[in-house]
Formats: structure tokens, sequence, C-alpha cells
């Protein structure tokens, strides 16, 4: 049998781990066997010299079953979709019960925001009484009557992942492209998936910053799909700006909302329909282009709306919140940001909308940190529009006592304006499958 100092060993060397050893390795992981060091210095060593596609699946299958493996009871196909996290992204509020009105299953684990990237399970919470923490039977129940249901990630599920995570982000190797794929897949896999869509984002407000390192990442997750046995697509969208023109718990819950009803914004919906094309395909329901006309269908015949609403109700929450806004959290300050110049809206930093919703109380700093579902912000004007100088471009909205005067001016510098007419970039910049 291999010692850990050997296994260290090996992939410093750059040599290839057999199946069994990195099996036995995360074992070792899960039940604390082996110190932080050893493990840190494993993490190191795989930074500087990568995994070989089957070294990465086998550390995905063994990180997948180092916990519970969900695998729902259930009599059609399901499909899954992940987000690499973004500024404004509330994709998965349509396009699940998009899938479920279309009969297509969508049982989902979410996760919660840490920093600027927000959370489906916070957005989900801020719907006055709905759980997201729903039991094994619960959430079966709740996927065969809605079609699906979303809760947040149980404590069993992929144990050997939370401990690596936690390293990875100590010792500064998260950006290694098989750790990340590992790291997502497991949880995707473990969830009893038929079918996974990724939506990769790419930009200043990502964690790919390029266009390269994306289809990279986006590559390595098919692959591993693929030798996990999986159909997969992955999507490359632009997170240079916002997605939609809601930033924030509440404020896009309200806007997915507004895109069930057909009043999606058009860069929200260019993804969001994309993303829910990709995912009926997937399940067997025609060609992407022949379900992008399926999910126009289910949003334009009500379908989709009333799947939405149904899950709420069975998950506990106040369903009249689709009729009546004023349900949800209700912000104490608000705060309107003016265009310094003339010209053309050429840029809004994402990275710093982000950053600037986190000011305003909508994120967390750490994991202890509460969330203010009231905060966000929500813009007038977007990336190629054409503004007069003292126009409105947001309003920031807040119930956390900080220097609103001060967030606003900071925040103005967010846009970037210009003389001449700006060429809008495509928002879904490249699809990749491994079926």
């Amino acid at each position: 049998m291999i010692s850990i100092y050997e296994f260290i060993d090996d992939k410093r060397r750059g040599k290839e781990h057999s199946a069994a050893d990195i099996e036995w390795f995360v074992r070792g992981v899960t039940s604390g066997e082996f110190p932080d060091y050893q493990v840190s210095a494993w993490l190191m060593a795989v930074c500087l010299s990568g995994m070989t596609d089957s070294e990465t699946a086998a550390l995905t299958l063994a990180m997948e079953h180092s916990g519970d493996v969900f695998s729902p009871c259930l009599d059609k196909f399901c499909v899954d979709k992940h987000s690499t996290g973004g500024v404004g992204d509330k994709v998965t509020l349509f396009s699940a019960p998009v899938c479920a009105s279309c009969g297509v299953y969508v049982p989902k684990m979410s996760g919660r925001g840490l920093g600027f990237t927000g959370g489906t399970i916070d957005k989900l919470e801020a719907i006055p009484g709905l759980r997201t923490s729903l039991d094994y039977d619960q959430f079966t129940s709740v996927v065969k009557k809605a079609g699906f249901a979303i809760t947040g990630q149980t404590g069993s599920l992929c144990p050997a992942d939370k401990k690596l995570y936690a390293l990875r982000n100590a010792t500064a190797t998260v950006e290694s492209i098989p750790l990340i794929c590992s790291s997502i897949m497991s949880k995707k896999l473990a969830t009893g998936a038929d079918g996974i869509v990724l939506d990769v984002k790419v930009g200043d407000g990502a964690f790919m910053k390029d266009e390269q390192s994306a289809e990279q990442l986006a590559s390595a997750m098919l692959r591993t799909a693929q030798l996990a046995g999986k159909k997969a697509s992955a999507l490359l969208t632009d997170m240079n700006k916002p997605l939609g023109r809601n930033v924030g718990n509440a404020l896009e819950v309200m806007e997915a909302i507004e895109a069930l009803k057909g009043n999606a914004e058009s860069d929200f919906a260019e993804v969001a329909y994309a993303v829910t094309a990709e995912m009926l395909s997937l399940a067997g329901k025609g060609s992407p282009d022949e379900c992008m006309e399926l999910v126009r269908e289910a949003v334009a015949s009500g379908r989709a709306l009333e799947a939405f609403r149904k899950m709420i109700e069975l998950q506990g929450g106040d369903s009249q919140v689709i009729e009546d806004s004023s349900l949800f959290a209700q912000p104490k300050y608000k705060r309107a940001v003016y265009a310094p110049s003339t010209g053309y809206i050429s840029g809004i930093s994402c990275e710093k909308t982000g950053l600037t919703s986190l000011k305003l109380g909508a994120g967390r700093k750490d994991k202890a940190s509460p969330i203010d579902m009231s905060a966000g912000i929500v813009f007038s004007a977007k990336v190629g529009d054409f503004v007069n100088k003292g126009d409105e471009l947001a309003v920031l909205y807040t119930s956390t006592d900080c220097d609103m005067d001060d967030i606003a001016r900071d925040f103005a510098e967010n846009f970037s304006v210009c003389e001449n007419q700006v060429k809008k970039r495509k928002n879904v910049i490249k699809i990749l499958r491994n079926c």
C-alpha cells in the first residue's frame, strides 16, 4: 500500500495516480487520517503538476461517494444546472420551473452566497415562509408534485469536498482546474442528476476572467461528466456586466417572477432561455432549437409561472408574492445614482457592482454575516444605452445603516460613458456539449 508521503511525492514529480490510490486518499481526507499539512502539500502539487482526465474523474467519483449519494425515486429524467457564480444571476429561478412545466424533473440542491456572488438559497429565502431545508422525503415529494424543488446542501453531501475546499482557500490552490472541476462535479453527481447543464461565467464579475480559461474549465467538466456516464452541456456566458436589471436577493426573485410572466430583460432572457433549452434538450425533449420554442410556450401559456407558484406553496412560502411584490422585505433607504456626463454607456463594472451590493448588505463578508433581503441595486440604464448628464443610472436600496451618499458616489464610477455608440456583446458566447 502506498504511503501518504509517496502519494504526495508522485504528484510532485508529475506521475499519474491510480484510481485506487485516489480513492484511498479521499477516504483518508474524509476520516481525518491525514494531517492538513500533508493534504495541503498534495493540493499544491496538483496545482503545479495538474491531473489527467482519468485522475480528475477518479477524484470526482471518490469525492461524490465520500458521503451520502442522493438517489431520488423518480420516474422521469432528472436534469440539474450549475452556475460558476456571478452578479445578478437568477437563472435557476427561471429554468427550474420552466423545465418542470415541460415534464422534466429538476431536483436541485443549491448553496448560499459568499462575498459578492449571490446564492440561490439566500434568494429563495427572501420569499416569506419558504423553507430551504428539506429532508429526503420532503424534497422528493415536492419534486414529484411541482416538478422541481430547491433545497440547501446537506452536511453529509460530499464531505471530502468541504475539507479540500477549505484547505484550497487557505493555501492559494483554488485556481487549479482539476480541483475546481472535481469540486463542482462531485456535488452535481451526488445529487443524482441524469443530465447536467453548466453555466460557466466569463468576465470581471466571474471566477474565470477570460474565455480561454473558462473554456478549459467547461471542457474539463464535460469530459468528467462523460467518464461518469452523464450527458452534459456547458454554456460560456458573459459576466463583464451584471445580468438583468436587479441585483440583490428579493430584487432578483422579483425579476425572475417578471421573466416567468414573459417580461424578461433581453440579456437575462438570452442566457436563461439558452440554459433552459439545453436542459430540456438533454432530457430528450428535442433539439436545442425545438426546446427553445418549448421554453417560449411554457412562459407564454403561464405554465412555468404556475410551477413556480406550486413549489413556493409546497415549500411553505407565501405565493402571493407573485402578484404582490410589497410582501417582500421593503428597504428603509434608497438613493438614486445619476450620469456624470452625456454619452453611451460603454461598460458597467460587474465586480464593483457586486462589491457595492455587499456594502448595502445584500451579501456576506463571511459565513456568519446576516443578509439584508431588501438590499440591492436596480439599474435604470444598461450597457449600450444613451444617457444625458443627470439621467438616473440606478437606484440603491438597503435597510442597513450605512453611508448611502458615499456608496452612491463610488457606484457612479462603475459606469463608463463614451461619445460613440457601443456594440453590444453576445451574452451566450459559446455552447459545448459531450453528447
